[in-house]
């Protein structure tokens, strides 16, 4: 493990963050709107799958909600990952990352779940919200949340 640790660390790109501000502050602004258009999309459904918002048709706003976070959670993860290069041991022994890194797992899970369910695929095309689908809904927001609050925290551990 520690091998694969200080390999991290040294990888072409971890070397390029470590050297370059101006590359940091990029890769870490992608991951910032990463977040953002996650964060920004998945609400949304998220509350519109709890019953908010009944005058938006589910099969108007949720394919694009859902492309969107997904655009996101690609980007958030891709510069999530390089970002954690640049001090992996470090962050490897950041309770705060830990955490943020189990409750990712978890609304990974969640989404995994979600579109596994013939409920949600079917309220996409009718509109008609099983009750497990607002529980995975709601505990989407508070895993997103969630994450989103660990990852702030990281920097104050």
């Amino acid at each position: 493990m520690a091998q694969l640790v200080e390999w991290l660390g040294s990888w072409p790109g971890a070397v390029l963050l470590q050297r370059s501000g101006i590359a940091y502050l990029l890769v870490n602004a992608l991951h910032i709107l990463g977040v953002g258009l996650l964060v920004g999309a998945i609400l949304p459904l998220d509350l519109r799958l709890l019953g908010f918002f009944r005058h938006v048709p589910l099969a108007v706003i949720g394919p694009f909600l859902s492309r969107a976070a997904a655009a996101g959670l690609v980007l958030a993860l891709l510069t999530g990952l390089w970002l954690f290069t640049v001090k992996p041991a470090e962050y490897l022994g950041n309770a705060a990352f830990v955490c943020k890194a189990a409750l990712l797992g978890l609304a990974l899970v969640n989404i995994v779940v979600q579109h596994r369910n013939r409920h949600f695929r079917r309220a996409f095309a009718d509109g008609g919200i099983h009750p497990g689908v607002s529980v995975a809904a709601a505990g989407s927001a508070i895993l997103w949340l969630s994450v989103l609050i660990a990852g702030r925290w990281i920097g104050f551990v």
